[in-house]
């Protein structure tokens, strides 16, 4: 039985590494989570981590594309946003200018709703489920937990979204930042039930075919460069949640949305169609992976100005054992697959 445990363990390695990545890279680097709060890490894992590895699954076992990981990252973030800690629905507990609410209309946050949709479903699955197949390289085309795991998984999921949402709505929400109560309109919570299962259809149903159609190739730049064109917009896009919590009241939130949607449209127009190309290696992989943890750790930063100790050399500490990480995982790279 002992001689079993390392086999086990090695098998299962890959989907513990994005169960842990996951959270790690969408909220505690960029410094969402903080160490004064790292408790909350075990529910972000319960609801990020596992939910990116079924995601994972899902796509990998029936040999889908990036447009079904994607649009499964978006009806995570609808989940996450609207029905689970409905961030997006309540007002907005954080403030920079105080004032009316920016960017609020029938009950949504909607600049901040565009915001948490595009980072979320691509730092919470994308760039980990990336990561995780560049450090496993070996089997990055199979499955790594069986129907029984997978199974097994589904519960801890479900309970960790209740976790989720009663430690922010009833204890986080009321309790810390002294807001009220708030229970969102059934309408609203039937279009986001709705608009989530859309996109579950349009990932796994009969259109999913269409779907993993590959992209028209364009040849792509050298890998420090493609590093960096994920590196800036990972970085702007923190700006747009700045703007959402009123740090620039005076500029127009359609002009912040437009923006918005330009960045995404830049975005969806140029990798897929790097990434469809021969030319397109594991070290242009990890160049936009590295690019976009870099921009969203740097970005984070500016949310500490003023932290306490523990929170911001926590973060530094963090930042700096992961690109130390990252850096090791660039080296390996440059050899054969062993994993």
């Amino acid at each position: 039985m002992a001689a079993d445990k390392p086999a086990f363990f090695s098998r299962i390695a890959p989907a513990l590494t994005l169960v842990v990545l996951a959270p790690m890279i969408a909220e505690v680097l960029p410094g969402a989570t903080r160490m004064s709060s790292i408790f909350v890490l075990p529910i972000e894992m319960a609801v990020w981590g596992i939910g990116a590895l079924l995601i994972r699954e899902a796509v990998r076992r029936r040999r889908l594309g990036w447009r079904s990981l994607v649009l499964l990252g978006v009806a995570l973030a609808i989940a996450e946003e609207c029905l689970i800690q409905q961030t997006s629905f309540a007002p907005l507990v954080i403030q920079i200018v105080k004032g009316a609410p920016y960017a609020r209309a029938f009950g949504v946050n909607w600049l901040y709703l565009l915001w948490a949709l595009a980072y979320e479903s691509v730092l919470v699955v994308v760039v980990p489920v990336t990561l995780t197949e560049l450090i496993f390289r070996r089997r990055r085309a199979e499955g790594w937990v069986s129907t029984g795991g997978l199974i097994a998984c589904m519960p801890i999921f479900a309970f960790g979204c209740f976790l989720a949402w009663f430690s922010w709505t009833q204890i986080a929400r009321t309790k810390v930042f002294h807001l009220a109560p708030y229970t969102p309109p059934p309408l609203l919570v039937a279009i986001a039930a709705g608009a989530l299962l859309l996109c579950v259809m349009l990932a796994l149903g009969p259109f999913r075919r269409v779907l993993a159609a590959p992209s028209r190739p364009l040849k792509p730049p050298p890998a420090m460069l493609a590093g960096l064109a994920a590196l800036v917009p990972a970085a702007l896009w923190y700006g747009l949640v700045l703007l959402a919590f009123r740090l620039r009241p005076e500029i127009p939130p359609t002009w912040a949305a437009l923006a918005g949607v330009a960045l995404i449209a830049i975005a969806l127009a140029v990798f897929p169609r790097w990434g469809a190309h021969p030319g397109w290696r594991d070290g242009h992989r990890y160049a936009v992976v590295f690019g976009a943890m870099l921009g969203s750790m740097a970005a984070g930063q500016v949310g500490f100005i003023g932290a306490i100790p523990l929170d911001l050399y926590g973060k530094l500490a963090l930042d700096g054992l992961a690109v130390i990480l990252m850096l090791r995982l660039g080296l390996r790279l440059r050899q054969p697959a062993a994993d």
